[in-house]
């Protein structure tokens, strides 16, 4: 890894991992390299930081330098669900609800979308 920052679970125990100024890396729960979401989905991310994974195993990554929240299904091209309103996002969760919570450091708050 080069820089790692963010971890989160992931199904099947594996888990998520965000490096700084550089990629996503997604590991079995052997702990061998499932994927880089760069290379999976040609994705560019500027300074990926948190990272978690909805109840249906799709991967939703903060990126602070683009300021922005892309979703990166199993399937199917990435989505980005934020793409204003964010300063400097660092933190990512999500409900079973079906609520995205962001942490934005630029602003000293969570805001929360739904």
């Amino acid at each position: 890894l080069q820089g790692p920052r963010y971890v989160s679970p992931a199904p099947n125990r594996g888990f998520v991992v965000s490096e700084e100024c550089g990629d996503v890396k997604v590991f079995m729960s052997s702990r061998k390299l499932l994927c880089s979401l760069s290379s999976k989905y040609g994705h560019r991310f500027g300074n990926p930081a948190g990272v978690c994974v909805d109840v249906d195993g799709s991967i939703l990554v903060a990126d602070e330098q683009r300021r922005t929240v892309h979703l990166f299904p199993e399937h199917g091209a990435p989505i980005c669900l934020v793409s204003a309103g964010l300063r400097r996002p660092t933190g990512v969760a999500c409900s079973s609800f079906g609520h995205l919570f962001v942490a934005d450091t630029g602003e000293n708050c969570i805001k929360v979308f739904k």
